[in-house]
């Protein structure tokens, strides 16, 4: 895909004197991606969401379907086990499966941005190999361990500590505490996680990152949430009583989990804002066959202005904001700063989101309140959107400082 943005102001001029032009059209690749996800999510996942809604049951069978078919690497090359293709692709999966299903869209952000892509950006070799490919191939799902109960948005407050002990092979960490509002918690086979291993010269929390597998004694899952939406998925507690890691498992340098971990929070807001894209498009795709066939005072219920403007909010609304998340999935392939694009799709995009469902709803008027049409779980499964991978406060924070240039950190 060319360029979705201008790369600069101004037009730049190619060899012969004309000006360039710009391609806002998916390669063939990326529309055969979609496509193929696209009826694979309507044709074989559709009909079972609603069940395992209800019942808040875990797709692992739909998971692992997912995995066998390359989806759970898509961003992740091939050497690591990966499908070899990029963060537009990647963003393109996630929109197309949040379309059908949040909770399912939720289960493979967090397993591929946040659960292994810690390994891609500071694991070694030897990690790569025994966490990363499985990881990658979609035979073991991932988390990702920053959140607890007094420390989200402030993740420089993390109370979970890990402790050296020497001895052999080179020794052990010994990890205490515990997280909260983990996503694929129970059904990760792989665990990242943040601990204090000491304190700074500057006096603030030394926060380093380890690599937990479900099967490490004094490991356990803590007690399971229940959420206004995205039943489907595992939002839940991690528990560490004396966990010990080999000091081969410390993810990156001593130190250094803070740094990397906001590196990963970058790129995953970017799915969040593909998450809440497909949520959105959902939305829309449901109002506009209600809004033709939907019929009061004797003529569809589309003809009037009031349901009609609402119908173009949301369709213009999502278009901008699909040009955000793939402009920051450029940026990010590009090998290009992307920070700023990434904190505002994500804002944007999820901000979308909650109209574009809530409006939804408003057009299906007592249909839309009543779990007979699904936009009210299109609405319900859109505020996580909001809330996870920084709070839209916490993205107006990043913007501004990085347009403003405020060194706060």
């Amino acid at each position: 895909m060319a360029a979705p943005w201008p790369a600069a102001t101004g037009a730049a001029a190619v060899p012969d004197g004309t000006l360039g032009t710009m391609d806002y059209d998916l390669s063939p690749e990326h529309a055969l991606l979609r496509d193929t996800i696209r009826d694979f999510m309507e044709t074989e996942v559709a009909p079972v969401v609603e069940e395992h809604e209800r019942q808040h049951r875990f797709p692992s069978e739909v998971v692992q379907r997912l995995g066998e078919m390359g989806w759970l690497g898509i961003p992740f090359a091939e050497a690591d086990g990966g499908s070899g293709m990029d963060t537009l692709a990647y963003a393109i999966a996630i929109e197309e499966i949040g379309r059908v299903w949040g909770s399912l869209g939720l289960i493979v952000a967090a397993h591929t941005s946040l659960g292994s892509s810690p390994l891609v950006v500071a694991g070694t070799p030897e990690q790569k190999e025994r966490y990363l490919r499985p990881m990658a191939s979609g035979a073991v799902l991932g988390a990702f361990g920053l959140t607890e109960a007094n420390a989200g948005s402030d993740a420089g407050g993390t109370r979970t500590t890990a402790r050296f002990e020497d001895g052999r092979d080179g020794g052990v960490w010994v990890i205490d505490g515990s997280k909260r509002f983990i996503t694929n918690a129970g059904h990760a086979g792989t665990y990242i996680v943040t601990a204090r291993t000491g304190t700074t010269e500057r006096d603030e929390a030394e926060i380093s990152a380890f690599i937990v597998p479900a099967e490490t004694p004094g490991f356990s899952i803590g007690r399971i949430e229940d959420k206004l939406g995205l039943h489907a998925s595992a939002t839940g507690e991690l528990l560490f009583d004396a966990v010990r890691v080999p000091a081969a498992d410390m993810l990156g340098e001593r130190g250094s989990g803070f740094r990397t971990f906001l590196k990963i929070l970058d790129g995953g807001r970017i799915s969040i804002g593909a998450l809440a894209l497909g949520l959105a498009q959902a939305a829309l795709d449901a109002s506009i066959p209600y809004a033709k066939t939907r019929e009061q005072f004797g003529r569809p219920i589309g003809s009037f202005q009031g349901v009609a403007f609402m119908i173009a909010d949301m369709a213009t609304e999502i278009a901008a904001a699909r040009q955000l998340v793939y402009r920051a999935a450029w940026l990010k392939d590009q090998g290009r700063e992307y920070g700023l694009a990434a904190a505002e799709a994500k804002l944007f995009a999820s901000e979308v989101s909650s109209r574009a469902t809530n409006n939804g709803i408003q057009i299906h008027g007592g249909y839309g309140y009543v779990t007979d049409y699904p936009v009210e779980r299109f609405m319900r499964d859109a505020k996580l959107t909001e809330i996870g991978e920084g709070t839209s406060q916490v993205q107006r924070l990043v913007i501004a400082r990085k347009i403003l240039d405020l060194r706060v950190v």
